[in-house]
C-alpha cells in the first residue's frame, strides 16, 4: 500500500499523448502479457484485496443458504416497506455497470482512443457488476427455482395466471437479461484477438489448449479482422442504446408507481445520469490502484484519469439538478403528499442519510472543478469513494424512505436492514472482488492489440509533425536565401 500513498501524493503532468514512456510494441505486449504469465509479478497487494473479496465471498454464500432456508423474513422489509436492501442493492449494482458500456460502446462509436487503455476492465467491471445485481431480484422472489417460470413469458402458472407484461418489473427481467448478454458477447469478441497473442506467446502446452479454444481459430489475417471490426462495431451499435434504456427501465419500477416521491417524469434522465455517474467512480476506484500496482502509469496516463474525473463531474451536476427538480416539484405541484415526502426527507427520521447524500453527490465532488485537485490521485480516488457511498444513499432515500411514508398516517412504518440484509451487500461486494481481481490475474486487463494500434497512430502522428516541421524549415530559409540574393541584386 505504501506504493498507492508514494503514487497518489506525487502530482503526475498532464500531457495529450495516450501513451508515455516511448514504448516499443514488444515492450507494451510484454508488460501486458507479463501479468498473465508470470504469475509472480502480482503484488502482495493483490493477495490482501482478494482474500478479503474471497472471505465476503463465502459470507455471501452463508446468507443465501440461510435465506433458501428461512425465507425472506430474515431481511428487514416489513409492511409498508417491501423493498429494502435488495432493491436498493439492485439498482446500485446496475447502475456501477453502464460507466463499462459507455467507455466500450458509445465511446468507440466516437472514436475516442483514449477509451483503449481503460475499456478492457471497465467491460469485466460490467459483468460482475450485472452478475452482483442479478442474484437480489432472484432471491427475492423467494423461490428463485422456479422465477424465470413466473416472470418469462413461457405460459400461465397453476393459477392460471400470465405475467403481467405490462409491469415495468417485468420489463426488468428482459432489460438485464439483454444488457448482460449483450456485454458478455461485446467483452469475450474484443478478447479474441489478445487471447490468440496468448496462445502464441505462452509455452505451456495446456495454455495453448486453452488459449487456442477460446481464440476460436484466430490467426490475425485480413479476413479476420475484417470480420472482427464488422462484429465489433454491430454489437457496438446494439451496446449504446443499452445504456439509456437499462437504467430507465430500472426507473420506470418506481416512476409509474403512485408513491410520493416516485411518481415523476425526471426519473429516467436521472436514474441514467447516475448511472454512469456511479459507474466512472467505480472505475476511477479501480484503476488508480490497479496502475501503481502493477507499473501502468504509460499505459493509464494521468490524461485518462483527467477525463474520467471531468466525465464524472458532469453526470454528477446532471444528478444534483434532478435533486433540486425533486424539491421543486415538490413544491411547485401544490400536492400535500408531495410536499410532506420532501419534509420527511429534509427533517423526518432519515434526514442524515439525505444529507448526507447532497454531501457526499451534490458538494464534495465540487472540488473537482480544481485541475490540481483532479491531479492529486489521493483525493480524486477519496472523491470516486464518496460518491460511490452517495449513490448507494440516493437509491436508500428514493425507496424505503419513500415507502415509510405513505397516503395513510396509519400506514406508515419504518425500516432498519437487518444483519443479514447487511450480510448479503457485504457478500456481493466480496463477489465483485474475487471476479475482478481473478480476471486481473489470469487474462489481459488492457487490451494488447487496441494498444498497439493506439501506438502506431502516435508514431504516425510524430513522423508527420517532425515531416512537416522539417518541410516548412526547409521552406523558410530557401525563401531567406531568396530574399537575400533579391537585395544583393538590386544592390
Amino acid at each position: 500500500m505504501a506504493d498507492i500513498d508514494a503514487d497518489a501524493i506525487e502530482r503526475e503532468p498532464l500531457n495529450d499523448t495516450l501513451i508515455t514512456g516511448n514504448p516499443t510494441y514488444r515492450s507494451l505486449e510484454n508488460q501486458i502479457t507479463n501479468m498473465v504469465f508470470n504469475q509472480r509479478s502480482h503484488p502482495q497487494s493483490w493477495l490482501f484485496v482478494f482474500v478479503v473479496g474471497f472471505l465476503l465471498l463465502n459470507l455471501l454464500m452463508m446468507a443465501m443458504t440461510w435465506l433458501l432456508y428461512k425465507g425472506v423474513g430474515i431481511w428487514g422489509i416489513n409492511i409498508p416497506c417491501a423493498w429494502g436492501f435488495d432493491i436498493i442493492n439492485f439498482v446500485w449494482w446496475i447502475g456501477i455497470g453502464h460507466a463499462g458500456t459507455l467507455i466500450s460502446a458509445i465511446l468507440l462509436l466516437l472514436r475516442q482512443q483514449w477509451r483503449n487503455s481503460i475499456n478492457r476492465f471497465a467491460e469485466a467491471m460490467t459483468l460482475f457488476a450485472v452478475a452482483c445485481a442479478g442474484i437480489y431480484p432472484l432471491f427475492h422472489t423467494g423461490r428463485p427455482w422456479v422465477a424465470f417460470y413466473w416472470l418469462g413469458p413461457i405460459g400461465p402458472n397453476i393459477l392460471g395466471l400470465w405475467p403481467q407484461f405490462r409491469s415495468p418489473l417485468v420489463w426488468d427481467v428482459f432489460a438485464v437479461s439483454t444488457y448482460a448478454s449483450v456485454s458478455l458477447l461485446f467483452w469475450f469478441v474484443g478478447l479474441i484477438p489478445d487471447l490468440g497473442t496468448l496462445r502464441d506467446r505462452t509455452e505451456n502446452k495446456a495454455l495453448k489448449v486453452v488459449f487456442g479454444i477460446f481464440s476460436m481459430g484466430w490467426r490475425g489475417s485480413a479476413r479476420h479482422w475484417e470480420r472482427y471490426e464488422t462484429a465489433y462495431l454491430i454489437l457496438a451499435g446494439l451496446s449504446a442504446p443499452l445504456v439509456l434504456s437499462v437504467h430507465t427501465i430500472v426507473s420506470f419500477d418506481f416512476a409509474v408507481g403512485i408513491v410520493p416521491g416516485w411518481h415523476t417524469t425526471i426519473f429516467p434522465p436521472y436514474f441514467v445520469a447516475g448511472a454512469v455517474y456511479a459507474g466512472f467512480a467505480m472505475v476511477l476506484t479501480l484503476a488508480i490502484p490497479i496502475r501503481a500496482w502493477y507499473g501502468l502509469k504509460n499505459q493509464i496516463t494521468m490524461r485518462h484519469l483527467d477525463w474520467m474525473a471531468k466525465v464524472m463531474l458532469t453526470t454528477g451536476l446532471i444528478v444534483f439538478y434532478g435533486y433540486v427538480m425533486e424539491v421543486f416539484y415538490g413544491w411547485y405541484s401544490g400536492n400535500l403528499y408531495e410536499w410532506a415526502m420532501i419534509l420527511n426527507r429534509f427533517k423526518g427520521p432519515y434526514a442524515p442519510f439525505y444529507w448526507a447524500l447532497i454531501t457526499c453527490n451534490g458538494i464534495i465532488p465540487q472540488i473537482l472543478w480544481n485541475p490540481k485537485w483532479r491531479r492529486n490521485l489521493v483525493v480524486l480516488f477519496a472523491v470516486s469513494q464518496v460518491v460511490s457511498l452517495g449513490m448507494w444513499l440516493e437509491r436508500y432515500i428514493i425507496i424505503p424512505v419513500s415507502l415509510t411514508r405513505d397516503f395513510l398516517p396509519s400506514s406508515w412504518g419504518y425500516y432498519t436492514p437487518s444483519v443479514w440484509d447487511l450480510g448479503m451487500f457485504a457478500g456481493t461486494i466480496g463477489l465483485f472482488i474475487t471476479l475482478m481481481f481473478l480476471f486481473i490475474r489470469f487474462l489481459p486487463i488492457i487490451n494488447i492489440f487496441e494498444m498497439k494500434d493506439l501506438l502506431s497512430k502516435i508514431h504516425h502522428t510524430r513522423h508527420a509533425a517532425d515531416d512537416h516541421t522539417h518541410t516548412y524549415g526547409t521552406d523558410v530559409a530557401t525563401s531567406a536565401q531568396a530574399t537575400d540574393n533579391l537585395a544583393s541584386a538590386e544592390e
